[in-house]
């Protein structure tokens, strides 16, 4: 075992014993279940093979552990980037009733699942992703075991390496055990996050921290997905891409086998996504369908039924903190965007699940690109304020092979260069047959055969923002009036000037 994760079990065993006496402390654990959310970064949902991913054996931890809960496939994130999304998870709320629409703390009066679940005695705990939850202590974490992030260059490699995963896991079950406490950990791999396996910012970026590469695929062994073009850059950086999925599935199961190891499982309900899409044009930080999707799988020993599957319901990130407090006994507090949807874990149905709606704020560069979508079962609805003709939107998703072979091969090919304008300006407006044309390749919007449909999903989207105070509610009302979205784009590069500092942990 390595001598720092020792030294941080004497660390962890010397806090039990001086906490264990601790007043919130649960004095018959097996009162209330432990709550483990295990995620991975910059995962497609189809990426996963129980969600119908062809690579080999691509996430076998994952694809077993479906088997043994409930399957959601019409599961969704609120805000398909990083902070804001998984911010949304643990406060029930959108990021703008959260003021936190970018890569940025909450509102100091927002309440977060870690602290309802600490109030009535649990042991929280973060692996990974702790400095996309801010300020650290609205979060009221008890285990951080180690940094991911203390600079914009430096980074340990701890978040992408399967057996720290597992040692860490490991501690802090034993610290739950010791105090018997009842625990909530969030378990976060930072794969499959740019950079790939294999790439060459992957080599610069760790340096002498690189993580275990614990499998790489050739270009021919892949997928190309089907809202990028199958060309040789293209493909090659998607075989990167999957290397970083099975590593992410290793870290996914290390945590797992640390809880059937400690004993604990049996009284554990354990919960896996993705934060949103993968981080290639036309998914991650968008609003399309690759873009919000997320592959949610629950279970819980003796409650759910293993196996089942969810086809019916859609479910969303601010649904997490109401379903993980109703699970723990606790009564919901105010201002919750989300719902419960503890019903349909036992196989029971449930009204008002007919859509999904997400919301994009902003970049971490702080530039602001404002989407809204909507999304049911057959089409999706997305509306761009940005899209003037003239905004080039920017991103995670440019970064790397695939935007670069894109754009040389625009210079030949006709159809690729479509995507590419349409990638960089978009139009304001975008409707999709989600259902038949999943990866949204033909816009709708002006095809007579669909303008009651389309009329229907602009009413519904008004009716959601007003729903959720969304405060580009009176923007999208009077869109089509003179200077409405110039002067709403306007206010949002203003507020983006005033965007709060990150934490450094």
């Amino acid at each position: 075992m390595r001598k720092e994760v020792i030294v941080l079990i004497a660390l962890c065993s010397a806090f039990a014993s001086c906490t264990n006496q601790d007043s919130g402390a649960v004095q018959d654990r097996e009162k209330l279940p432990n709550i483990l959310i295990v995620s991975a970064d910059d995962l497609a949902y189809n990426s996963v093979g129980a969600f119908g991913c062809k690579v080999k054996d691509i996430t076998p931890n994952i694809d077993k552990f479906a088997t043994e809960g409930i399957r959601f496939t019409n599961a969704h994130v609120n805000t398909p980037v990083c902070q804001p999304c998984r911010q949304s998870w643990l406060t029930g709320r959108f990021p703008h009733s959260i003021e936190s629409e970018g890569f940025e703390p909450i509102n100091v009066d927002v309440s977060t699942l870690p602290e309802q679940l600490k109030s009535i005695g649990y042991l929280n705990g973060i692996l990974g992703k702790e400095i996309h939850h801010q300020p650290k202590d609205r979060f009221f974490w008890d285990f951080i075991p180690f940094v991911t992030e203390k600079d914009s260059i430096w980074r340990s490699g701890h978040s992408r390496n399967p057996s720290m995963f597992y040692e860490y896991s490991s501690i802090f079950f034993k610290m739950a055990k010791d105090q018997n406490k009842p625990f909530f950990l969030s378990a976060n791999s930072h794969d499959p996050h740019r950079p790939f396996i294999g790439s060459r910012q992957d080599t610069l970026t760790w340096g002498d921290n690189m993580p275990p590469v614990s499998r790489q695929y050739s270009p021919e062994e892949v997928e190309v997905m089907g809202y990028l073009p199958d060309i040789k850059d293209v493909r090659k950086e998607v075989a990167q891409y999957y290397g970083s999925v099975y590593r992410g599935d290793q870290s996914i199961g290390g945590v797992l086998d640390a809880l059937e190891e400690s004993g604990l499982s049996d009284n554990t309900v354990v919960i896996f996504l993705s934060d949103h899409g993968a981080a290639f044009p036309f998914s991650k930080a968008q609003c399309y369908l690759n873009s919000s999707k997320t592959p949610l799988i629950i279970r819980w020993p003796e409650k759910i039924r293993p196996g089942s599957v969810d086809s019916t319901h859609f479910v969303t990130g601010i649904d997490l903190m109401p379903t993980i407090m109703e699970i723990a006994g606790l009564p919901l507090i105010p201002k919750l965007d989300g719902q419960s949807f503890l019903p349909l874990l036992f196989d029971k149905k449930q009204r008002d699940r007919e859509y999904a709606y997400s919301t994009f704020y902003q970049i971490f560069a702080k530039k602001r690109f404002p989407m809204r979508c909507l999304q049911n079962e057959d089409f999706g609805y997305i509306y761009n304020f940005w899209s003037d003709h003239q905004t080039e939107i920017r991103g995670d998703a440019t970064g790397g092979l695939t935007w670069r072979a894109m754009i040389k091969a625009a210079e030949t090919d006709l159809e690729i260069a479509k995507r590419v304008e349409l990638y960089k300006y978009r139009v304001p407006e975008e409707f999709y047959n989600f259902k038949n044309d999943p990866d949204g390749l033909v816009n709708l919007v002006n095809d007579p055969a669909y303008a009651k449909e389309l009329m229907k999903f602009r009413k519904k989207m008004l009716e959601m923002m007003k729903k959720y105070n969304d405060p580009a509610y009176e923007a999208f009302r009077d869109r089509n009036d003179p200077g409405v979205i110039t002067n709403f784009m306007e206010a949002q590069r203003e507020k983006a000037k005033r965007t709060k500092p990150v934490e450094r942990f």
